[in-house]
Order: C-alpha cells, then sequence, then structure tokens
C-alpha cells in the first residue's frame, strides 16, 4: 500500500453534571485544559462501578464511544466518552485541530484515569481504556505510561503505525510545513514535529496487563502486521480479526466485536 494513501486514509476536578441523552455531561479538568465527555453509569443499585474510558479516533467525537453504553453496562461497567481538546473540528472540548497533539492527548487521557482513580463510586482498581484508531494509539501509549492504572485495554484498529506513516512523508524536521490538511482538517507542525521522537514499538511493552485487539482482515489503513508486531510484544495479548471488515466495523462487524470485549472483560 502506497504511503500516501494509507496516511490520506488515517483519519479514520472540575466536574460538571448535566443530564444528557444516554449519560450525564462530564467535564474534566487537565490544566488549562477542559475535557468535555459523556459518563454513563449502569443504575444496578451498586455503589462502585468499574469503567471503561473511550478514546475516539483522528476528527472523531465522543458520539462514537456511546455505541459502548449499553453493552458495557450489561456487564455492570460505567463508561466514559469524550472529546480530545483539539482532536477534532466538531470537539466540544476545544474544536482548533491546529492544535493538535498526540502527546497533549495522551496527558489528557492520564488525567482522565486519575479522575475516576479519585472517585468513590468508581473502582480504581478495575480501570479498562478502549482505544479505536488514534484513539488507539494513544491508548497504548498512556497504558505504557500509566502500567499500574490500567487493568485491561482493548484496542480497535489502532493506528499504531502513525509515526512511521508521518515521518516517511516528512523525513526532517525541516521538511515539515505550517498547516497539513487532512480530509480538509488543519493541523499544525506541532503533530508531526512530536512523531519524530516517538518509537511506538519500544514503548508499548511496558504494558504488561491484558490487552484486547480487534482489526478487519480488510483494513486499508491499519497494517495487520502492525498488530501482530504488538501481540508479541505484550506480555498478555491477543488478536481478534473480523472477517471482511475494514477500518471501522459496521453493524453486525460491531455486534462481533462486543462479544469479543464481553469475553475478554469476563476472563
Amino acid at each position: 500500500m502506497k504511503i500516501k494513501t494509507a496516511i490520506t486514509l488515517l483519519l479514520f476536578a472540575i466536574v460538571i453534571s448535566v443530564k444528557a441523552q444516554g449519560g450525564q455531561e462530564q467535564w474534566i479538568k487537565n490544566g488549562n485544559r477542559n475535557i468535555y465527555g459523556v459518563l454513563n453509569i449502569p443504575e444496578d443499585g451498586k455503589k462502585k462501578h468499574p469503567i471503561a474510558i473511550i478514546s475516539h479516533g483522528f476528527n472523531g467525537s465522543h458520539h462514537y464511544g456511546k455505541n459502548y453504553f449499553e453493552p458495557l453496562a450489561s456487564l455492570g461497567y460505567a463508561c466514559y466518552t469524550f472529546d480530545f481538546p483539539c482532536g477534532s473540528v466538531n470537539s466540544k472540548s476545544d474544536p482548533n485541530t491546529m492544535n493538535m497533539s498526540v502527546v497533549d492527548e495522551q496527558h489528557d487521557l492520564e488525567a482522565i484515569i486519575k479522575y475516576f482513580r479519585q472517585r468513590k463510586d468508581i473502582d480504581k482498581k478495575n480501570i479498562v481504556i478502549i482505544g479505536e484508531s488514534q484513539g488507539g494509539f494513544v491508548s497504548a501509549m498512556t497504558a505504557a505510561k500509566r502500567p499500574k492504572h490500567v487493568s485491561k485495554m482493548i484496542l480497535a484498529f489502532p493506528a499504531l503505525c502513525i509515526p512511521d506513516n508521518w515521518n516517511k512523508r516528512y523525513p526532517t524536521l525541516e521538511s515539515i510545513p505550517d498547516t497539513t490538511r487532512l480530509w480538509n482538517v488543519p493541523m499544525g507542525k506541532r503533530f508531526f514535529q512530536e512523531l519524530h521522537h516517538i518509537n511506538v514499538f519500544n514503548e508499548i511493552g511496558k504494558y504488561k496487563g491484558p490487552v484486547l485487539i480487534v482489526q478487519g482482515d480488510e483494513d486499508k489503513v491499519v497494517s495487520m502486521e502492525d498488530s501482530k508486531k504488538a501481540i508479541s510484544i505484550y506480555k498478555d495479548a491477543r488478536l481478534h480479526v473480523i472477517k471482511g471488515a475494514g477500518h471501522g466495523f459496521k453493524e453486525q462487524e460491531l455486534q462481533e466485536y462486543f462479544q469479543q470485549i464481553r469475553l475478554f472483560l469476563n476472563k
């Protein structure tokens, strides 16, 4: 697959609670960054719940994460889905994608984990992070940085290839333009500068907990070889391949994905 094609397709605590569809709006503070999200807690009468934190992909939003509410609630899990500040032109946290940064996103996810570890209604020993595409990359790097704070991790078509792809496009720091546009989403220079200092496969193995990776065998964006390499690096991991699925899951594929999540979390 041509590098250009892969890159082009790779798009794929102050606390305020207000009633929202399918959960409560939940703002979380990370320094001067305000993170918007929606928190769903099962109404099962229990005082404390495990939680899954959903990280969306490039130019995604918290809306995608609402798909997890029902299947995770059936397992007794609370679920938090949020907008990365500067992670999307539609981000309720901050829509300025010129300031997008995977390093900032990692720090945001760390702040979210820290916040929920301090909540009395959350089981801090049972925090699961789930990341899709770029969110999978960020989740993998976060788990490596905070391995004792993540009980399990699920990566859906994780874009572990982000540094390699972009570093081939911009092989030197001097070759990075001030603005890069993907699907008409403007991105600033810093996003690409930071990638020159990231070696994904040297980092992710620092996380020793259980990992599930789910990917379609017709994914034209993320190489299956990257996912297989990740599986070989992690201490406790498995890869489930969905036949016919691309970069993102359709309804029937989504149900297969959720079934794998149920089996994984119930182990």
